[in-house]
């Protein structure tokens, strides 16, 4: 009997590591502050090259519907990167306000994080990023770990750095031929700012690197056009008063003239190219490893960014350019050249990660596997997206969409500003205001709207529309544990957190 269970435990021991061995590979590559409108893949107008990021596009699937959650904060990388990281609802994070009292979140998070869950299934599990602004409960857990802040112009300084410990990571492996699958967090430092490009490519794009405050940068017929849904000025206060991201970005400020855009945009999209060159180099080092095909590719952002659309600078917002991301996927039954809606979160993450590498997601997971959806077996996995900003004053920003409607609600600056906007973005995918059909604007962009494409939350055609939009906001705040209420919401007898007020609704 004894020796029987010795070659029972044999034979076990031998079929789990011939299963870890052919488990997939993962190679999760995350930008910092990408609107997928700055790619061709999204956006054919873009004059932005990035061969690497199209070659994974035409050998993968992209999604035509990734979104983060939002922002209770200023910094909305750091609620972004925890929902990566955590598979956790916006909410229900550890650094949520009162979600860790009130029992919303498990304080023993860190411990089903991404690379806890996979270092337990056998992987090897090694990350490059940026410092700061992420969930260091949950970067503590990979076994190698390289972060440092790098956006600076040169390969030392720059995007490179972070390439160059991915390629000596898998250097080092391939000289221990070391045979255990894989997850790499592949994260970079740029595209935000201070976008300090390479000489070479910010040539390209008509670029400098701007530090004058007192004067514009030079204009250059190189640097990218701006944003069809340009604007000089947002219509009415953002709600965030002195946001850095508005005020003091190095080489914008509060400048918002076609130069300054102009020129921003060509320093993002030199940072951006610079990035898509980075991560060649690490596929051409898998190939010829043997390990490309093995291996699932993510590319993605952790929000997306304005740089002048809808006279915006920053990523606290919620319209399509900065509430959407990327997110393309290329590996083992993926059919080339494919798209999808998907409707998926940042969220979804650390579940479809974990269904592609056959290992259950811990019971702390909120989100959905959305691998139907990269098997073409499906074309979403929900139907309503919610999105919240309140990282300057409360109760902030909230927005819904379901199909092609969105709405978007703003009750910021203690009550004094109340706007609501409805979109049909299958009609009006720019989110173009009555801002944008002034002919001031129209000629600096280039581009006349047609008359159906404004806000139609004030058209009586739409106010069926409209009370549904809002009583599908109301439930997704409600279902997801949100601690505010907007102004025109009952109070469900809500405490509202102690870092601001919620405006109390009308009588």
């Amino acid at each position: 009997m004894r020796r029987f269970l010795l070659l029972l435990t044999a034979i076990v021991a031998v079929s789990a590591s011939l299963s870890a061995a052919e488990r997939p590979n993962i190679l999760f590559v995350i930008v910092d502050d990408q609107s997928p409108l700055d790619l061709k893949v999204y956006n054919p107008a873009s004059p932005l090259e990035t061969p690497t990021i199209d070659r994974l596009a035409a050998e993968g699937m992209v999604f035509d519907g990734a979104y983060h959650m939002g922002a209770f904060v200023g910094a909305v990388c750091t609620p972004s990167r925890h929902m990566v990281m955590s598979g956790r609802t916006l909410w229900h994070l550890p650094i949520a306000p009162r979600a860790l009292e009130t029992g919303l979140c498990p304080r023993d998070l860190p411990n089903d994080t991404l690379a806890a869950i996979f270092n337990r299934a056998g992987y090897d599990t090694m990350r490059t990023c940026k410092m700061g602004n992420s969930y260091e409960g949950a970067n503590r857990q990979f076994t190698v770990r390289h972060d440092a802040t790098r956006r600076g112009g040169t390969n030392e300084s720059g995007s490179a750095w972070h390439a160059d410990q991915v390629l000596d990571y898998l250097k080092e492996r391939e000289s221990r031929t070391d045979r255990n699958p894989f997850l790499i967090y592949f994260g970079f430092s740029h595209p935000h700012d201070t976008r300090d490009g390479t000489p070479e490519l910010l040539a390209k794009y008509g670029a400098v690197n701007h530090t004058d405050k007192e004067h514009r940068p030079p204009a250059n017929a190189k640097q990218p056009a701006l944003p069809v849904n340009y604007l000089p000025a947002h219509p009415f206060p953002h709600g965030h008063p002195g946001l850095r991201d508005e005020v003091a970005v190095s080489g914008v400020w509060e400048n918002r003239d076609e130069q300054t855009i102009r020129n921003e945009l060509g320093r993002e999209f030199a940072c951006s190219e610079n990035i898509d060159q980075q991560i060649a180099r690490v596929l051409q080092k898998l190939e010829s490893m043997g390990e490309l095909e093995n291996t699932y590719i993510v590319y993605t952002s952790d929000h997306g960014i304005a740089i002048g659309r809808h006279g915006l600078q920053g990523k606290q917002n919620l319209y399509e350019h900065t509430w959407r991301v990327p997110y393309i996927v290329k590996g083992p039954g993926i059919q080339p050249g494919t798209r999808a809606q998907g409707n998926i979160y940042l969220l979804d993450t650390l579940a479809t990660l974990c269904d592609l590498a056959g290992i259950a997601p811990p019971e702390s997971n909120e989100g959905h596997s959305f691998k139907p959806v990269l098997m073409g077996k499906e074309p979403a996995i929900r139907d309503v997206l919610y999105g919240a900003y309140c990282g300057g004053t409360k109760p902030g920003m909230r927005c819904v969409r379901k199909g092609d409607w969105k709405l978007i609600k703003y009750d910021v600056l203690d009550g004094t500003v109340h706007e609501t906007q409805l979109f049909n973005l299958a009609e009006n995918p720019n989110e173009f205001l009555t801002e944008h059909h002034v002919p001031a604007v129209q000629n600096l962009v280039g581009i006349t709207p047609r008359s159906s494409q404004v806000n139609l939350a004030g058209d009586p055609r739409y106010a069926d529309k409209l009370a549904e939009m809002e009583a599908l906001l109301l439930a997704e705040m409600r279902r997801l544990n949100d601690p505010y209420r907007l102004w025109n919401q009952p109070d469900d007898g809500l405490t509202p957190p102690p870092e601001g007020k919620r405006a109390k609704p009308k009588k």
